[in-house]
């Protein structure tokens, strides 16, 4: 392994870590502080809501629950196999840490759905104990993904002239995540406008 390689390596490694630890550690924070439903105000455009889903991100539901944890434990291992051949390749740092964000997400929420229905009890009404002596709220493979993060930067009422909705309460951006849901939009994101030119050659390369 060259000077460079681990180099990228290390950097890759440093970012995974980094996000993996604010993202578990926002979780335990909030699941052993907050009251399911519970907000609190930090700014007028940004709150720390309490919510528990069972789907993809944003809490978007597609498929059963095991069958969705099962994709998620199959897509990081091929996105961890993927990251260690492009580092190996010696593929642009930028590159790198796009897919190590990307394998960052997916992996913080794997580690709820695995595990957080047994390291916790239920936040319905209370605030949830971590390792509690009765058992936890499910069984492995079925915990819930913990959300918090909610910025709604516009909140308002549209005009009565405005089609169809006029007059209803507006609000963007309105669905709550965390820093996973985050760390795989802001990889997404980056490396359609940044690296374009290297995904498309990684695609063409791949139909060669």
């Amino acid at each position: 392994m060259t000077k460079r390689i681990k180099n990228k390596f290390l950097i890759s490694l440093g970012v995974f870590i980094l996000l993996l630890v604010l993202d578990q550690w926002s979780k335990f924070y909030v699941k052993t502080h907050f009251v399911l439903g519970e907000s609190v105000e930090v700014f007028d455009w940004f709150y720390i809501r309490f919510i528990e889903n069972n789907g993809m991100a944003f809490g978007i539901e597609l498929f059963d629950k095991f069958f969705l944890t099962l994709l998620r434990i199959v897509a990081v291992c091929a996105i961890l196999y993927y990251l260690v051949k492009i580092i190996k390749n010696d593929m642009k740092l930028g590159y790198i840490v796009g897919v190590t964000l990307l394998l960052a997400g997916a992996l913080g929420n794997i580690i709820d759905c695995v595990f957080y229905g047994v390291w916790f009890d239920s936040s319905y009404g209370q605030v949830a104990e971590f390792l509690p002596s009765q058992g936890g709220y499910a069984s492995y493979f079925y915990g819930k993904v913990v959300d918090m993060l909610y910025f709604p930067l516009i909140d308002t009422v549209l005009p009565s002239w405005f089609p169809i909705w006029g007059g209803e309460r507006f609000t963007f951006f309105d669905p709550v995540f965390n820093v996973a849901d985050s760390a795989i939009c802001v990889s997404v994101a980056y490396m359609i406008i940044f690296e374009y030119k290297t995904l498309n050659e990684e695609f063409s390369s791949k139909l060669d």
